[in-house]
């Protein structure tokens, strides 16, 4: 029986697996390289090493109530979108408030995690850590989270840029950009278009005499902010909108989406239209760039073809001379430099893991990486989710599939990511966020059966059905059940609406008939495709409910 665990890292997936160690009963030692928790989210005026590293105005582009842990929500007064300092605050509370703290050894690195001569039998594991004096001491584990994060190794690739070493300027990767302070009055290149290429585009461009967004591939750019100004992903990350994914074809989807999109601005007169669907990657979210390309600051730009001297030369052929900073916003590489090679199985551009957590072919399953998956949606409820189901495994409450049973998983999983979304080298780890969520709640048995709250508490079946997917719905009922889930559910837009409350204005009262008819309608086309839904995937519950309301005779 699993009793003493090892959790690598102390950023957030760190500290929910410290929280659900405890809450299973084990005995969690958490090793923290830096000198406080918080891991990418706390801001460091220097790089370190191996560490994950932002930049000092970040800002996070999940809204709070979405990125919140499933029984501790964010306090009410915060802003629904965060800087780094009160993501930081937050995380705080939290290990506070579960006492994780006394569980953590700051400023310890881990050298290496190996398997004990007798791991076919014990299933343990020897784990060597370094403390801040040099000193190194070796540990037992009964088993391992790995909780390292996947941003600690900037991918620099200078031999795919042709005359790089003959640049007259400084070039450095986003991992190194901590503000604009150095920019002031200078030609930018920025190459790539992910979130961070397009914030330090940006960014810069308020300083910088003149700033070029490179991007191979181009890149949907959705708003933080949607209809009334309400957040993105409180409005659409509901699971009505779901079910319509399960039930539409996506291509039609993405081509309602883009014209959405398009309606806003135009993606190619802005030069920004890319290559791909809507849904089949993540897309930038950023609301300042459209601006900065129609008032001149950022000026969008094919792939670099080559460097020369201080000349840049695009694909198309345009040249733009005297640049002096080249900025690499070009993603990070995977690495797990603690672990034998042997323990982790390839699959594709990916580590294969099962279900993204338990690595497949270990004899015992003792070792699980939490946080290590991206999703249009927050790391925080996902490695909440992985952690609960990892603890519960490792205390014997949960089994694994066999082992082969887990490698066919996984290959089928790394199929499926390689039809449905655009997988390489530095981007393998995309999933569906509600879905995977289920998935996995599923393992653990705590996700929400919509059948049974129709029946049972139709209030909560409403909120759960068209409001967003917060972490709360996943400890309504089974193990783990806060008794606050429902409240907090029912509060979840009181606590969006707090922080616009520095003013009191005079609100309008009542709904307007045509607002009536259209959730009128609205709730018709929800029921129809739920019944369909439930037609197609009859829920379990719902199948026991109803013969226990009319038993069959033998």
């Amino acid at each position: 029986m699993v009793r003493t665990v090892a959790v690598i890292g102390a950023g957030p997936s760190g500290l929910t697996s410290i929280k659900s160690c405890l809450d299973e009963g084990l005995e969690p030692t958490c090793f923290e390289s830096s000198d406080d928790i918080g891991g990418l989210w706390k801001f460091k005026e220097v790089s370190e090493p191996n560490r994950a590293s932002i930049y000092r105005s970040l800002t996070i582009n999940i809204s709070k109530e979405m990125m919140c842990f499933s029984d501790f929500p964010i306090p009410a007064d915060y802003p629904n979108y965060m800087h780094h300092s009160r993501i930081l605050q937050y995380f705080r509370l939290y290990a506070e408030h579960f006492k994780l703290l006394q569980h953590i050894h700051f400023q310890t690195s881990v050298r290496s995690v190996r398997q004990r001569p007798d791991f076919s039998h014990s299933g343990q594991w020897e784990v060597v850590t370094e403390n801040r004096e040099g000193q190194e001491e070796t540990h037992m584990f009964d088993s391992v989270i790995v909780c390292s994060g996947h941003y600690s190794y900037p991918h620099l690739p200078l031999k795919d840029f042709s005359g790089i070493e003959s640049f007259e300027g400084k070039y450095f990767h986003s991992w190194d950009y901590k503000g604009p302070e150095d920019l002031h009055g200078k030609r930018v290149v920025v190459i790539g278009i992910g979130n961070s290429g397009g914030d330090i585009a940006v960014e810069s461009s308020r300083v910088a005499k003149q700033v070029y967004l490179s991007t191979r591939r181009g890149a949907w750019v959705i708003r933080v902010l949607s209809d009334n100004g309400l957040p993105v992903d409180m409005k659409y990350n509901t699971r009505f909108v779901h079910i319509l994914f399960q039930l539409l074809p996506v291509n039609w989807l993405s081509w309602f989406g883009e014209k959405k999109l398009n309606a806003m601005y135009d993606h190619t007169m802005y030069a920004l239209k890319p290559k791909h669907r809507l849904f089949s990657t993540i897309p930038v979210i950023n609301d300042e760039l459209p601006n900065k390309i129609l008032t001149g600051g950022v000026m969008v730009k094919p792939n670099v073809q080559q460097i020369r001297g201080s000349s840049v030369v695009f694909e198309d052929g345009s040249v733009v001379d005297k640049v002096d900073v080249i900025v690499f916003a070009t993603g990070y590489n995977y690495d797990f430099p603690f672990l034998p090679p042997n323990v982790m199985h390839k699959s594709g551009h990916r580590v294969g893991l099962y279900k993204h957590v338990f690595p497949p072919t270990l004899e015992h399953p003792t070792m699980a990486v939490v946080g290590f998956i991206h999703a249009l949606g927050a790391i925080m409820p996902q490695a909440e989710m992985q952690s609960r189901w990892v603890t519960r495994v490792f205390k014997g409450h949960k089994k694994l599939p066999s082992n082969q049973a887990m490698l066919k998983a996984v290959e089928c999983d790394t199929k499926d990511m390689d039809k449905n979304y655009i997988v390489s080298k530095l981007v393998p780890l995309q999933v569906d966020f509600v879905s995977y969520m289920d998935d996995i709640a599923g393992e653990v048995g705590v996700g929400p059966s919509l059948a049974w709250l129709f029946f049972t508490d139709y209030p909560l079946f409403k909120r759960v059905l068209w409001g967003p997917v917060t972490a709360y719905q996943y400890r309504i009922t089974g193990p783990g059940k806060w008794s606050g889930a429902r409240r907090a559910i029912f509060t979840q837009f009181e606590r969006m609406f707090q922080p616009f409350k520095t003013r009191q204005v005079e609100e309008k009262q009542g709904c307007s008939v045509a607002g009536r008819l259209l959730k009128l309608s609205l709730t018709a086309m929800v029921g129809g495709a739920a019944a369909y839904y439930f037609h197609l995937h009859p829920p379990s519950s719902l199948t026991y409910l109803l013969s226990t309301l009319n038993p069959q005779r033998a």
